[in-house]
């Protein structure tokens, strides 16, 4: 009898023990986010808007095929963190170097492009070596993939003076009618 009551003593221990790690446990765990940020540096995470220019700290990358939306990678693509500019993104890149400069579409995302990162694909792996890691600036054109959220005079470069020219264009002239000739018939 000794025995048996040794037994459930140390099963209700055990269990108690248990129950007590997993709730220490889940309180304690903290995601990669939280120790990798900066001390005293709160990230916000509300979107930019359109024209923002913001200060980013950018990448290379050669290797993949295809992106987070499915798109083959080419030179002009970048990657960067969904909450701060969502896929579709349209941002101008100003480096040091005007070789990386000029108009990236957000098109990827990754697990190590967090916060204001951003990662430009590029051709050549030994490029995309030499380029390290450097600060940049960055113009925001188009948050997402709506229209909406474009700069407008992007919109306005790029559309409407398209239409003004379609409007100014001069027009063909069209050939007059066919006359209908009746014949006298007898």
């Amino acid at each position: 009898m000794r025995i048996a009551e040794s037994y459930w003593r140390k099963a209700i221990a055990t269990l108690s023990v248990v129950t007590v790690f997993v709730l220490f446990y889940e309180i304690e765990t903290r995601d990669s986010r939280s120790e990798a940020a900066v001390p005293g540096l709160i990230e916000s995470t509300v979107l930019p808007q359109a024209g923002a220019r913001l200060q980013f700290q950018a990448t290379a990358y050669c290797k993949g095929e295809t992106t987070a939306s499915g798109v083959g990678v080419r030179t002009g693509i970048a990657a960067a963190d969904p909450a701060i500019l969502p896929v579709g993104s349209v941002v101008r890149v100003e480096t040091p170097n005007p070789r990386y400069s000029g108009v990236w579409t957000v098109m990827d995302t990754g697990p190590k492009v967090r916060g204001r990162s951003l990662d430009l694909y590029l051709w050549s792996c030994k490029e995309a070596l030499q380029f390290g890691r450097r600060n940049v600036r960055l113009t925001v054109l188009r948050l997402g993939w709506s229209p909406e959220n474009s700069i407008p005079s992007v919109v306005d470069k790029l559309f409407r003076k398209r239409e003004a020219e379609s409007r100014n264009a001069t027009p063909r002239a069209e050939p007059p009618p066919p006359t209908v000739t009746t014949a006298d018939t007898k």
